[in-house]
């Protein structure tokens, strides 16, 4: 179910990853048989920060044991890992069903009063009528409003009415340099782009410099995608690593440098929702992804020299080149550090390889999720400058929780804070279309339908209370009467003599 308040939604994600970035060398590289139990102590024996106060925390090893079983096997180990959601999430079992029954008459009679002046009127109400039980705090009176979209209305008039340090000035610790090759196929994926030592001429006739994408297995040295493009950007990355995804499955585990497309939004939060732990290098050090360089060694020196003869190189026919290059030779010649192909390395495994998610999944989890606050006139938010219309069914939503990339705002997913599900696709505001003045009946409550042509009947409860209260001092009413005060004087006159002066005003009092 989904509430107005999704201020908290992000800290169960924040948590999840934090358990993911935790067993993610244990599910890349699964440890052998007897070396469970030493792998999970070392990883108990390590501080961790909390991801929502900062402050350094442990985690025993039973339960980082119980999170290893709960994420080996799951298709998602990212939302096998999340808090659950509470089954009574959205409930509300403080409201009792009488109460809710006067507050629903309330406000069908009153829907342009506060949440305070709802609140007060109840607890007036409840102390007329003892048998609708206690009254519900404030906090909770307001929340079981807000979800059955029993928001406040304007009342109708009538007519006549530190900068931190210089990183480049920081001095890095020397670290020593080793070899290194994972365990399992698809365990650790390599991704990088490379700058092209020929220029292209696009059709606009301006020569431009070529970007390879690669994308490497590390223990096969499988190409899993291979392509060039005109600029390195988050959405030249997704859309390169989509169709690595797509081809060869889904990884355990990417390995990249801190470049700004590697470390955007969209990128991380895509791979964390498709559960694959995101590795960056350290700065200034080249030599953590090797591999790649290889790879662009012979990328240069045998694909890029064998179109030396061709005058006029086009990124279409650069791109149809690779793809037979990569496929016909590289994939099937014979490695000398492995002793076999790529290809044969990749099919004898062992593999920790997930099924691709669908090409719409891979889309909507290349997405940042934000949130943004909802116009109550029309249904609509603010994105980017553009309004976006919801779906009139979320319209009693005061903020709303989106998934979006910022490279594509033709369409933008509506999900749910809690649980992240995809509720709707909306899309920017057509102003043109909803001047046909075709519009569909709006959903309504029993309580809002009402509201429309109840009138109020009495005077309310809490003004009733005031007024009974004030009477009981005994004292007069504070104020000097002016045009209602013809029935107190003929009171007076009736009941107590007039002197002379005011029985006949035009004689001399004796």
């Amino acid at each position: 179910m989904i509430t107005n308040n999704g201020r908290d939604a992000a800290v169960p994600r924040r948590w999840a990853q934090l358990r993911f970035s935790i067993l993610g060398p244990l599910l890349a590289a699964p440890p052998a048989h007897g070396e469970l139990r030493a792998r999970i102590e070392e990883l108990a024996a390590k501080p961790y920060q909390n991801p929502t106060t900062g402050e350094v925390i442990r985690f025993g090893a039973s339960t980082i044991e119980r999170w290893f079983y709960t994420a080996k096997d799951a298709a998602d180990p990212v939302a096998a890992l999340a808090r659950k959601v509470p089954s009574h999430a959205g409930t509300h079992p403080g409201m009792p069903a009488a109460m809710a029954v006067a507050l629903e008459a309330q406000y069908r009679d009153h829907p342009s009063w506060s949440f305070q002046l709802h609140h007060d009127n109840l607890r007036a109400l409840a102390r007329e009528r003892p048998v609708l039980g206690p009254v519900p705090s404030y906090t909770t009176t307001a929340r079981f409003m807000k979800d059955r979209g029993w928001l406040r209305h304007k009342r109708k008039r009538k007519r006549g009415e530190g900068a931190g340090a210089d990183p480049d000035v920081v001095a890095r610790e020397p670290r020593e340099t080793r070899s290194f090759e994972v365990s399992h196929v698809h365990a650790l994926w390599h991704l990088d782009f490379h700058d092209g030592s020929r220029k292209i001429l696009t059709p606009g006739g301006v020569w431009k410099t070529p970007r390879l994408l690669g994308i490497l297995d590390d223990r096969s040295r499988l190409i899993c995608h291979l392509q060039w493009y005109l600029d390195v950007t988050a959405e030249t990355l997704v859309h390169g690593l989509a169709q690595a995804i797509a081809k060869r499955g889904l990884p355990r585990a990417l390995l990249t440098d801190n470049g700004a497309a590697m470390v955007a939004g969209e990128t991380t939060e895509g791979l964390a929702r498709l559960g694959i732990l995101h590795h960056t290098t350290l700065p200034y050090s080249p030599e953590q992804n090797a591999k790649q360089e290889v790879l662009w060694a012979q990328v240069e020196g045998r694909l890029i020299a064998m179109l030396e003869g061709e005058p006029e190189l086009s990124l279409a026919l650069l791109n149809q080149a690779t793809q037979a290059w990569a496929e016909e030779e590289y994939q099937r010649r014979r490695h000398d550090e492995l002793k076999c192909s790529p290809l044969e390395a990749a099919l004898a495994g062992p593999s920790l390889v997930r099924p691709s998610p669908s090409s719409i999944d891979l889309r909507r989890a290349f997405r940042i999720q934000i949130t943004r606050a909802v116009r109550r006139s029309d249904a609509t938010c603010t994105l980017a400058g553009i309004r976006f219309e919801l779906p009139w069914r979320y319209r009693t939503l005061t903020r709303v929780t989106l998934r979006v990339a910022r490279w594509d705002l033709s369409a933008v997913d509506l999900v749910d804070p809690r649980s992240g599900a995809h509720l709707a696709t909306i899309h920017p505001l057509d102003k043109t279309a909803n001047a046909d003045g075709r519009r569909r009946a709006a959903p309504t409550t029993a309580a809002t339908a009402a509201s429309a042509t109840a009138a109020p009947s009495g005077i309310a409860p809490h003004l009733r209370q005031l007024m009974a209260d004030y009477a009981a001092t005994g004292l007069p009413p504070a104020y000097l009467p002016k045009h209602d005060a013809a029935a107190p004087l003929i009171e007076l006159a009736a009941d107590e003599p007039a002197n002379d002066q005011t029985a006949y005003p035009d004689e001399d009092c004796p």
